[in-house]
């Protein structure tokens, strides 16, 4: 049995790879929105996702903090705005090219958040743990995104009513995740001893310094907890579940629950209060003591109160019930079968990024990942290839600089404000001789995009300066010309460099019998551009 391979996922096409063409990125100032911001590192980009990945990768390899994609499931159904049944292979393709140039993009501290369904995801899992290593795998959320009713209960005799999709969460290198919490909305039964104190009690027993003052209060403090339904009583509470529920909620900072030894270590400030029996809990911004016991010649605490407000909010695992899906038309658009929750991006966004960090997505859709982050101040980065770029992704990103209130502008309290550019994909640089089998120059381009656009080709800046269109490093430049390129030619562009200085000139007239010194090239347009990518319409 051979002992050499790999484990991965093969498919056919899966290794004949493009040479994708970095494009240069056109803005289209009618369509930007800097009112409020000119200064705005936003950016809205209509036009194929893999070439403006590629377009991204000289200026943004290594500075995206949180990549989100809700790429087309492959379902097999036709939608409204996308085909959404490829074959399968076809398909792993084009999320393998995808997923390449995102992890290219993504920084060493940032995370990638896909969503997916069951027809895909456990082949999807593979290609990712192939992709960006299976020891980089964060964890597979389960996320209820819908309930069981409508459409999809029509065959439930035959198969289960779909209300789950998944998240795959990958790290580049190392993450640190924001802790992310949901709201308890149903009493735990364990919560059964009241604190019959007032706040002025307590207020008076934080002002206590002498030690045995403080014992003297720790041992009567368990004599002034009953239990919740005598305070119920006491209290006078409505016997329904959700009166008992609001007054518990009303009253959290002082029901408590006995604990473990393991809880105890957050709640305890010093060292000093642990050998003193005290426990020092602070909850609603009221600190309390807390009474624990101790078993005998150890300092580890065996029984102690954690009261409920400190466990109102408890941390998110990898079951996600908390979703609005009940949404509609957020941000003023609509997009059927393919629009995501705010509340569902809110959470994504906060636990893996924080303000000023870079978002991305570029499977943008309706826009949902762009105006979330808008919201949150994070920068965002969206890509959409179709005619929802203008009717739903810019539609609105203009309503959330107006200050529209749908999704989550209640919850983080956003009024309007910041801008975004809008930018298109710029045409293959090179295009087929509509007679003659021969490439040329796209006549869309003027010289100053000719120039941009093969110094991103070659890995340079475009900076013009001088004689020079660009540099790679503080002693390697480049020149594209349109005249003829002679060795006279030559010497007058490099005049102003020193020896040590390295010059890539491109041109399309230069003369056969040149003589250059070690630190000149020259190539041709179109021949040596030809050697280096593919040039074609568009890659689908």
């Amino acid at each position: 049995m051979s002992k050499t391979g790999k484990l991965e996922l093969t498919w056919v096409g899966k290794n004949e790879e493009k040479r994708i063409e970095p494009r240069i990125l056109v803005e289209d100032k009618s369509k930007s929105n800097i009112q409020h911001d000119k200064e705005t590192e936003n950016m809205l980009i209509h036009g194929d996702n893999l070439i403006a990945l590629k377009a991204l990768e000289q200026d943004y390899a290594g500075k995206i903090k949180c990549i989100y994609i809700d790429p087309p499931y492959n379902t097999g159904n036709a939608f409204e705005h996308y085909d959404d049944g490829v074959e399968h292979s076809i398909w792993l393709t084009l999320m393998k090219q995808r997923l390449e140039l995102l992890k290219g993009l993504l920084s060493n501290d940032g995370a990638i958040v896909i969503q997916i369904d069951d027809n895909e995801q456990a082949y999807l899992k593979v290609l990712c743990d192939e992709i960006f290593g299976r020891v980089n795998h964060v964890n597979t959320i389960v996320v209820k995104m819908s309930d069981a009713s409508g459409p999809k209960m029509a065959h439930i005799d035959k198969k289960f009513p779909k209300l789950k999709e998944y998240l795959l969460i990958y790290k580049k290198e190392k993450i640190s995740i924001n802790v992310q919490t949901e709201e308890k909305t149903k009493w735990d039964s364990e919560y059964k001893n009241f604190l019959d104190l007032s706040k002025e009690d307590i207020e008076k027993m934080l002002n206590l310094t002498n030690k045995n003052e403080i014992d003297e209060v720790n041992e009567k403090l368990p004599s002034r907890l009953i239990s919740l339904n005598d305070a119920f009583k006491k209290y006078k509470v409505g016997q329904s579940e959700k009166d008992k529920f609001n007054f518990s909620r009303e009253n959290a900072w002082r029901i408590a629950r006995t604990s473990n030894a393991s809880t105890i270590r957050r709640v305890i400030q010093n060292e000093t209060d642990l050998n003193q029996n005290i426990a020092i809990a602070i909850v609603n911004d009221v600190t309390m003591f807390v009474k624990a016991d101790f078993d005998r010649g150890s300092k580890e605490p065996r029984v102690q109160y954690v009261f409920a407000s400190d466990t109102m909010n408890v941390p998110l695992g990898d079951l996600w019930l908390h979703i609005n899906t009940s949404f509609n038309s957020e941000g003023g658009v609509t997009l059927k079968n393919g629009q995501k929750p705010e509340s569902l991006i809110k959470t994504i966004i906060a636990a893996f990024s924080n303000p000023g960090d870079f978002v991305l997505d570029s499977f943008l859709g309706s826009g949902t990942t762009a105006a979330v982050a808008h919201k949150m101040n994070r920068k965002w980065i969206g890509i959409e290839l179709g005619e929802q770029a203008y009717t739903h992704s810019k539609v609105r990103l203009d309503n959330v600089i107006e200050g529209e209130q749908t999704g989550i502008s209640k919850d983080v309290d956003w009024t309007g404000g910041g801008g975004y550019r809008f930018y298109e994909l710029a045409p293959s640089l090179l295009e087929k001789h509509p007679i003659l089998p021969i490439y040329q120059v796209n006549n869309d381009y003027n010289f100053e995009m000719l120039c941009e656009a093969i110094c991103k080709l070659e890995g340079f800046k475009y900076e013009p300066i001088g004689e020079m269109h660009g540099k790679s490093s503080e002693k390697r430049y480049i020149h594209i010309s349109k005249d003829y390129i002679s060795g006279e030619y030559i010497q007058n562009i490099v005049k102003e460099l020193d020896e040590n200085h390295s010059v890539l000139i491109y041109g399309t007239k230069i003369q056969s019998d040149l003589k250059l010194p070690e630190n000149i090239e020259v190539k041709r347009i179109p021949k040596d551009l030809l050697k280096k990518y593919d040039f074609e319409s568009e890659v689908r």
